[in-house]
């Protein structure tokens, strides 16, 4: 079968045929793979931006759907021939936080043992994963919509973590990749208006126009000019989506007192951002960040269902498709932020 190996010593991405993946265990299945999103972790991965165990290679890919096509002799929840999303994330069960309701803390599972970051995802024409990570697709979801279900997951985690916001608040959504274009379609559909984009890629602000909300699309120059001519202009809540320093920075400035920053975007380990405590205190600001995806599956699935094709689509989200020998196409396309979202059809 074809797949992405990434090679984490050496950091190298390359297209292999490799053999077909066995069911090995009675919990596991086997899932041919319909599609498998880029997320920008795994350009971090790439880049060598992400902690990633050096040892051995790794099939990358942890946003994917597909179809079952084999399952172990326990396997109960699923039949060969459902169509399946994947939760990549699980906890070991046994720690406090597991215990707690809280396994993407997990020291051992979590974010420690994702699929497709430190075992083998869906950037390939096969996968096996355990059966309790696989969530059953209802007939009205595509495949293509299925393969949205993970960063949507963790997404209405953090809708979760940010709630309540009244309609009629001011929202401020930085950045316009996948996840800047999903929040703001979630936040279209729950009936926020007063919601402005802060987006500097023409491109990209131009996919926003085609999800036809109405908000405010600007660049953080234009925001910046809008606050130095009004300084009462402000926001209720900012969620940055970027991961890029400077424009955390910027959100929190432009917060008004008792507002709420959302840190969704992944910035690199490195990176930091300057806060006065004192502000703070003044503003009574709130900040907090959202990690992947705790039981969030089931919500995800039932986002993509009652929203539909009026926000999932492929075209008005700016995900273009690619084959996986295409790889560095769809790699360069989105570092250069020409399209939204990277998608690979097996």
């Amino acid at each position: 079968m074809e797949a992405l190996r990434f090679t984490g010593s050496t950091k190298l991405l390359e297209y292999v045929n490799v053999p077909i993946p066995k069911v090995t265990q009675p919990n596991q299945v086997l899932i041919k793979v319909a599609f498998a999103g880029v997320c920008g972790t795994d350009l971090h991965i790439i880049a060598g931006e992400f902690p990633l165990s050096n040892k051995g290679t790794k099939i990358l890919g942890h946003e994917f759907s597909g179809t079952i096509v084999e399952i172990g002799s326990e396997v109960q929840n699923v039949k060969v021939g459902d169509r399946v999303t994947v939760d990549p994330n699980e906890g070991c069960r046994c720690c406090d936080f597991c215990h707690s309701g809280n396994p993407h803390y997990c020291q051992i599972g979590g974010i420690h043992n994702t699929v497709g970051i430190h075992r083998d995802g869906g950037w390939a024409t096969y996968t096996v994963v355990p059966t309790n990570l696989v969530q059953k697709l209802p007939d009205s979801i595509t495949l293509e919509q299925g393969a949205l279900a993970e960063p949507v997951s963790c997404l209405s985690h953090g809708f979760d973590m940010l709630s309540p916001v009244s309609v009629g608040s001011r929202i401020l959504v930085i950045g316009a990749g996948i996840i800047g274009n999903l929040w703001i379609s979630v936040l279209h559909h729950h009936g926020h208006r007063k919601v402005t984009v802060s987006e500097p890629n023409a491109t990209r602000l131009n996919y926003v126009r085609k999800l036809e909300t109405g908000f405010d699309l600007l660049t953080p120059q234009q925001l910046q000019k809008k606050r130095d001519a009004d300084p009462s202009y402000a926001f209720e809540v900012v969620i940055d989506c970027s991961g890029f320093c400077p424009a955390v920075e910027q959100g929190l400035s432009l917060l008004t007192k008792g507002g709420k920053l959302c840190c969704f975007g992944i910035p690199p380990p490195d990176k930091t951002i300057k806060v006065a405590p004192f502000d703070l205190y003044a503003r009574e600001i709130t900040i907090f960040a959202v990690n992947v995806n705790p039981f969030s599956m089931v919500k995800s699935v039932g986002f993509i269902e009652s929203m539909g094709s009026r926000y999932f689509d492929y075209e008005r989200l700016g995900v273009q498709i690619f084959d996986l020998k295409n790889y560095q196409q769809a790699l360069d396309l989105l570092k250069t932020g020409e399209i939204a979202k990277a998608m690979f059809r097996l």
